[in-house]
């Protein structure tokens, strides 16, 4: 019987580096080789967990140590959930690799993954807001593009620990890495650049976010440039064309070899915003931009003024990671919102109707409780309900900043405003002179302790058909739980977010 004959066309398929590579993210004898550690036995790993919770089926559990407990604690609650081993300084009883310090492992096996990547372009995000979002919104173009070849790190995995193992969780087979940085002090920047060595870094935006801690803007953009510092030979920054600190960011830039390419609506940017229209019901944009060679339109899904401009730093990452700008347009056209950043419930009334709640509860500074204010205001309602937890890290500034936030209120058309925590009590007496001056703005408003109060507020005031409930805060301020309290049970997510 003759053997079947392949068609022609099968002996011309391309094959490349990456079809060599093995589809396990880990072996034992390449986390050995990795970490210099001992393997006890060998195995082969889907994935990499430092929380025991989060453990998969077939991950590896690296057991750390911190400040306030030992990973190794948890080494059989790992197991249980279906750990196939975990990374070790000291033996135990089950498959395992061996090392002198579990942290200094992940870092090395962090370095491996990224050096072993080889067709893989990597891309640092950093800024004070919009990091997670922009994040996503890059991994999502360049994810389209590369038909699924994309990494990105999960949640908000931005510091010392969480890049290292966004990095340790690249698959070889990566055509893209896109990693989000970010700090809380000086001189966090720049290790977790290190780590990376991104082929381009964009910053976001400069905003006095942490600036208890920097004690300056300037500090602020001098830090946030720290990503730059990493930069492979002939890498791209991407900087704010609209900032205060656009200069200083390009000079930082320059001084580290940088080609720069800047964004936003100034004329100068190389990346510039044309023109924008609003779609039907606040939930998003048709956007024009100028690329310098080309003009493109797209849709954003997104509502919002800054991610009008947010869209125009994805395009300009994606172009210079060298990705397709079509599939980059579809995908900002699809983009549904983030848990905590922008996500929209549609809450169904008991009595009838439906009410619309915005969940902005991860995270808050001045700026983008400013920019979620407008997006407040342009999202149809009868009444438009602000339900506002306290902005953390401000330190001597924290007053001044929560008092300000009376004008993007009245700006927004806010009807009832309830304020969470002890630093809103400057915003509450700044509402409070308004509503007893005669030609004041009558804002109502309620001002409560915790989330627990907050829900009662919002429950009592109650919510009507086309009403918006705008939910924002610094996350330790808690205000998810007031989210999950009246969406979980009566709501179905929308398919727009910010």
């Amino acid at each position: 019987m003759n053997a079947p004959i392949a068609h022609p066309m099968l002996h011309q398929w391309p094959v490349t580096l990456r079809d060599s590579l093995r589809q396990a993210l880990w072996t034992a004898s390449e986390i050995e080789a990795a970490t210099g550690g001992i393997a006890s036995h060998d195995f082969e790993a889907a994935g990499i967990e430092m929380d025991s919770r989060d453990v998969k089926p077939g991950d590896v559990f690296v057991a750390l140590q911190g400040e306030a407990t030992d990973g190794h604690r948890f080494i059989d609650t790992a197991f249980a959930k279906g750990a196939v081993a975990a990374i070790v300084d000291r033996p135990v009883d089950y498959p395992h690799v061996l090392v002198k310090d579990t942290t200094r492992a992940l870092h090395d096996l962090a370095h491996a993954a990224r050096d072993r990547a080889v067709e893989s372009v990597r891309i640092g995000i950093t800024g004070s807001v919009g990091k997670t979002g922009v994040k996503e919104a890059i991994f999502a173009c360049l994810d389209r593009a590369s038909r699924g070849a994309a990494h990105r790190s999960v949640r908000s995995y931005n510091n010392h620990v969480g890049v290292p193992l966004s990095l340790a969780r690249m698959p070889a087979r990566a055509k893209f890495g896109v990693f989000e940085m970010g700090m809380n002090h000086a001189g966090e920047i720049a290790p977790l650049s290190a780590h990376v060595q991104p082929h381009v870094a964009l910053i976001t935006t400069i905003a006095p976010a942490h600036i208890e801690n920097l004690g300056s803007l300037a500090a602020i953009a001098d830090e946030k440039a720290q990503i730059f510092t990493s930069l492979v030979p002939g890498g791209v920054a991407i900087i704010p064309a609209d900032s205060e600190w656009t200069e200083r960011l390009i000079g930082h830039a320059m001084a580290c070899g940088a080609k720069v390419i800047t964004f936003g609506r100034a004329k100068s940017a190389d990346v510039r915003l044309l023109d924008a229209i609003p779609a039907a019901g606040g939930t998003g944009s048709l956007v024009t931009a100028d690329l310098g060679d080309r003009r493109i339109c797209y849709t954003i899904a997104e509502p919002g003024e800054h991610w009008i401009v947010n869209s125009l730093g994805v395009l300009a990452a994606a172009r210079a990671a060298g990705s397709d700008l079509a599939s980059a347009g579809l995908a900002l056209a699809e983009m549904g919102g983030l848990k905590g950043r922008g996500a929209r419930h549609t809450i169904i009334l008991p009595a009838g109707g439906a009410a619309v709640l915005i969940d902005e509860s991860y995270n808050a500074n001045p700026a983008s409780m400013r920019a979620t204010l407008k997006t407040l205001k342009q999202t149809p309602a009868t009444r438009r309900i602000a339900v506002l937890g306290s902005m953390k890290e401000l330190g001597d500034f924290a007053e001044g900043f929560h008092r300000q936030l009376a004008e993007p209120i009245a700006e927004a058309d806010v009807t009832h405003a309830i304020l969470v925590g002890p630093e809103m009590r400057a915003l509450a007496d700044e509402l409070g002179k308004a509503a007893s001056h005669p030609l004041g703005n009558a804002v109502t408003f309620a001002h409560c302790e915790g989330p627990t109060e907050a829900i009662a507020a919002l429950g009592q005031f109650g919510l009507a058909h086309d009403d918006a409930v705008l939910v924002k805060g610094s996350n330790s301020v808690g205000l998810g739980r007031l989210v999950s309290h009246f969406t979980e049970a009566a709501s179905a997510p929308s398919v727009t977010g910010g």
